[in-house]
This record gives structure tokens, C-alpha cells and sequence, in this order.
């Protein structure tokens, strides 16, 4: 997946709902208000041109540029100590002064209100880089007005942005219906493609609700031919009433370039989150406090001996979060959220998401085959980085300990074609993770067997299809009650390093 926006310069080279209740003067309509462009869209179909209503709509659509400082460390100079040192001044035996470039970032976006209020994408107004800082945001007008804009208000899970310039009378959209959006309807794309200026395209809804597999809350989104580029993402995405239904984001491309594949946030999920901005409120989204170990597809589901596409897996369960506190346990399986199924189109994050904090979520849950039920009461999801600081870094190394390592043993014959050791704290320690943690290390990997391909030494095996295991017995004990009920693999859970558990299946030799 790519963002549909362009980076130039030296960026190249290195859950409430609400309506958007905008009240205009009375001598002025917005652009595209109902009758306005009736006669673009008759009702026996697509126009014989779009020429009437892109007259409309295009000068309520706006380019977006940031001017940014990236700051880049410099190498170490290789020959720091040698004769030739003095040859390459700038560069320190630990590498000089960080040296700072300026780039630029491009996109789209569009006035939703005659005082200049702007809606486009975060992820266009956002350092391009890593070490670069955003210095300003300039929005461009199709009259070539130039102004500088104001952030009132970004969420990095929506990627959505509200900025503000300092204007009046300017021409405006409205936000129209998407959920009224159907497969094959025509649908207009008007943005910045490249920062060439104003580019009109059209193309048919190829999806809608899609599920692009990237996760979270937002994760659904409105699929369309339409030719989408990278400078587009902001842009509006219009019906042929000319009513903004989705908000130009994403491409999928191997090139970067349009293969005929792009991806609009749909105005329904867009059009709360504006209006919450525009109001001065705070985004806020529901919180278990657990990691998934992923939607129960053929492999997890053999493992478990359950229906596919129905739940997704709890991997992790912070201690004191608020699943913990409301008995979610590690390897349950969420298959409903007050009532709504959790399956491949409507994630449990999604679900989640969109339950009020403080508010209670009855989870319907599978838990070692059996059903039951558990209630947690939300908490408000806290910050991107504060999640990525507790997740913790990725240390994957392995190294050897003074701790007695004659308990390797094979597991269960070498049927999974492990070798494993319990997990004492100084080999914790060694291959970088928690030195509480509970479980057995593997010390080897048969490169003939189905784990070869997923698993390493120094992985740390938590579970076995939910059952925690400690020791190569237990290990050993839980693939053979698998093996007895007739499953052709077992579900691991797996620890590497600082990283996130995981639950990978893995198939059962002979």
C-alpha cells in the first residue's frame, strides 16, 4: 500500500456521529447544493461529459504543500586515523554534525466552508521523513491564491486532517451519503497529482467496505478505478451529484504509480472526525488493552478446530488493562462485540473503536473450544507512541548463558521438528525478552519441517493452542492431544525478542 501523495526535493533523496451543520451566508450556496448540477447527472446515466459539474466542484479543490527540515546523521568516516582522514574533514571518527536538507511534501485537498476550513489527509501535512520537521503548510486556490494554513486538528489512525486559512467567501463542498455508495456507480476524482495542478478523473466504485488487510479501527475503504496518483491523497472523490463521498488516500502499486486500484476514506467515517475537529473536541476510541494474534483463517482454524473467518485471537493481555481486568485471557478467541460478529470485513479493532470509553462490551469469546462470555468496560485508547513505547523494541539476538542447558530436549519426537529448553532468566535475558516471562526457547529448528519456515532459535513458545506450556513435556503433551483429536497442526504462541506474541501455526510432521 502507498500513500497517494508526492514527496520532492530532498524528501526524494535521502466514535460519536455528527453532521457538518456549516451555516453560509445566505448569498452564497455551497458548489455543489442540490439542482445546481442536476443536469450533469441525469437519471439514465452517466453523462455525455463531465464538463458541467467539474465547473462546479474544481474550485473548491486545493493543493497542499509543507515546506520541511530534515536533519540526517552523518556516516562515520571510514578513514578516521589514517593519513587520508584529513580528506574527508566533515565526516568524525563517530560521524560529524548532522547535516539539514529542506524538502517539501505535496497533496490535495478540499474547502468545505466559505471561511476556509480544509479537509485532507494527515499523512500530507506529516514529516515525509524520519528527522524531518513540518516548518509550514501552504494551501493553494485554483485561482493560484496562496495561504498559509493553520492546523486545527490530525489523527494519525483516521489519517484525516482539518487545517484553516484565513479567508472568506471562498467556493465550498459538502459531504454527501456514502453509505448509499454501490459497486459500479460513477465516481469523479479531482486533485494534485504530481503537483501539476488541477486533474480531473473518473472511474466506477470497484468495492466498497474494503478491507486492504493494514488493521485498525479504519481499515475499510471505498475502492475505485478512477485513476489515483501520488499527489491525489487529500482530494475529494465525488457521486454524480457531485456530493464529496470519500477522501482520496491510498494506491495500490508496485511502481508508485495508478494500476487502477485506489482507495478512498469513506465520508461516513470522515465526516464525525471533521466535525469533532471543527468543533474543538478530542478524538476518542475504545480500549481493551490486548495484541491480536491475527483473524482465524484455514491454518488457525485446523489448529484450533474451529470455523474460519469467524473471531479473531487475544495473543497478549496488558496485566492491568482493561481486558485483564474483565477475565479476556490470552488464545480466547473474540467472535462477537456486543453482538456484532467479528470476522474478515469488520475487525475487532473496528468494533472496539467505536464503543465509548467507560462504556461495557460484552465479548463473546472461544475459549479452549468452549463458548463463553466476558465483560470489560472500555478505556480511551491511548496515543500512537505511548502504544509503541509500551510494545517495546525488537531485539532478536541469541547468545549463550551461563545457565545449565543439558534439558534440551526434541518435542514429541521431533514431530513439530523443534528442539526446545525451558526458559530460565538468564537465557531470557539473552535472547531479549522479559525475564518473567514463562515458557520454552528453542534451542533448534528441523530445516525440513513446516516450522523451518516461520520459527528461529531463541523464539520463545508460550502456549500451544492456548494451553501454556513450560516445559518440553508439556510442549510434547500438547501437540499430542492435537494430534489425537485429528488436527494436522497446532498454534504456537510465540515471543520473539521485544516484539508483539504471535500466534503461528505450525504443521505437525507425520
Amino acid at each position: 500500500m502507498r500513500y497517494a501523495y508526492a514527496i520532492t526535493g530532498a524528501l526524494l533523496l535521502g466514535g460519536a456521529t455528527a453532521t457538518l451543520a456549516l451555516q453560509p451566508s445566505v448569498a452564497q450556496v455551497a458548489q455543489n447544493e442540490p439542482g445546481a448540477i442536476q443536469a450533469a447527472a441525469p437519471k439514465g446515466g452517466a453523462p455525455m461529459s463531465f464538463a458541467d459539474m467539474v465547473a462546479r466542484l474544481q474550485p473548491a479543490v486545493v493543493n497542499i504543500s509543507t515546506k520541511q527540515t530534515i536533519v540526517q546523521k552523518q556516516p562515520a568516516n571510514p578513514f578516521s586515523g589514517t593519513p587520508f582522514g584529513d580528506l574527508f574533514g566533515g565526516m568524525g571518527g563517530q560521524g560529524g554534525a548532522p547535516v539539514k536538507r529542506e524538502g517539501q511534501s505535496l497533496g490535495s485537498g478540499f474547502l468545505i466552508s466559505p471561511d476556509g476550513y480544509v479537509v485532507t489527509n494527515n499523512h500530507v501535512i506529516s514529516p515525509g521523513a524520519q528527522g524531518a520537521t513540518v516548518n509550514s503548510i501552504t494551501v493553494t486556490l485554483s485561482d493560484h491564491k496562496e495561504y498559509v494554513a493553520k492546523v486545527i486538528g490530525k489523527d494519525q489512525d483516521s489519517d484525516l486532517a482539518l487545517l484553516k486559512i484565513d479567508a472568506t467567501n471562498l467556493p465550498f463542498v459538502k459531504f454527501g451519503d456514502s453509505s448509499r455508495a454501490r459497486v459500479g456507480d460513477w465516481v469523479v476524482a479531482i486533485g494534485e497529482p504530481f503537483g501539476l495542478g488541477g486533474t480531473v478523473t473518473a472511474g466506477i466504485i470497484s468495492a466498497i467496505n474494503r478491507v486492504t488487510g493494514q488493521g485498525g479501527a479504519y481499515d475499510r475503504f471505498i475502492q475505485t478505478d478512477a485513476s489515483i496518483n501520488q499527489g491525489n491523497s487529500g482530494g475529494p472523490m465525488f457521486d454524480l451529484n457531485g456530493n464529496v463521498i470519500g477522501i482520496n488516500s491510498q494506491i495500490f502499486s508496485q511502481s508508485g504509480g495508478n494500476i487502477g486500484i485506489g482507495f478512498a476514506i469513506p465520508a461516513e467515517e470522515a465526516k464525525p472526525i471533521i466535525e469533532t475537529f471543527r468543533t474543538g473536541g478530542k478524538i476518542q476510541r475504545g480500549y481493551l488493552g490486548v495484541s491480536l494474534g491475527g483473524p482465524i483463517d484455514d491454518d488457525r482454524a485446523e489448529a484450533l478446530g474451529i470455523p474460519k473467518n469467524q473471531g479473531e485471537l487475544i495473543a497478549g493481555v496488558e496485566p492491568t488493562g482493561p481486558a485483564a481486568k474483565g477475565g479476556l485471557k490470552v488464545g480466547d478467541v473474540v467472535i462477537k462485540v456486543n453482538g456484532a460478529e467479528v470476522n474478515p470485513d469488520q475487525s475487532l479493532s473496528r468494533l472496539v473503536s467505536n464503543v465509548k470509553p467507560g462504556e461495557t462490551a460484552r465479548l463473546d469469546v472461544i475459549r479452549n473450544n468452549k463458548p463463553a462470555s466476558v465483560n470489560v468496560t472500555v478505556a480511551a485508547r491511548p496515543s500512537n507512541d505511548q502504544l509503541l513505547a509500551q510494545a517495546g523494541g525488537d531485539d532478536e539476538g541469541f547468545g549463550s548463558d551461563d545457565d545449565d542447558d543439558s534439558a534440551v530436549v526434541p518435542v514429541n519426537g521431533g514431530a513439530l521438528g523443534l528442539t526446545v529448553q525451558p526458559l530460565t532468566a538468564g537465557i531470557a535475558r539473552a535472547v531479549g525478552v522479559d525475564p518473567t516471562t514463562r515458557g520454552v526457547v528453542i534451542a533448534a529448528v528441523d530445516q525440513s519441517s513446516d516450522a523451518a519456515q516461520k520459527l528461529k532459535r531463541g523464539d520463545v513458545v508460550l502456549a500451544v493452542n492456548s494451553t501454556p506450556v513450560t516445559t518440553a513435556a508439556a510442549l510434547s503433551a500438547a501437540v499430542n492431544q492435537a494430534k489425537a483429536a485429528g488436527r494436522p497442526q497446532v498454534l504456537l504462541l510465540v515471543q520473539r525478542g521485544r516484539g508483539a506474541k504471535a500466534f503461528i501455526p505450525v504443521k505437525i510432521k507425520g
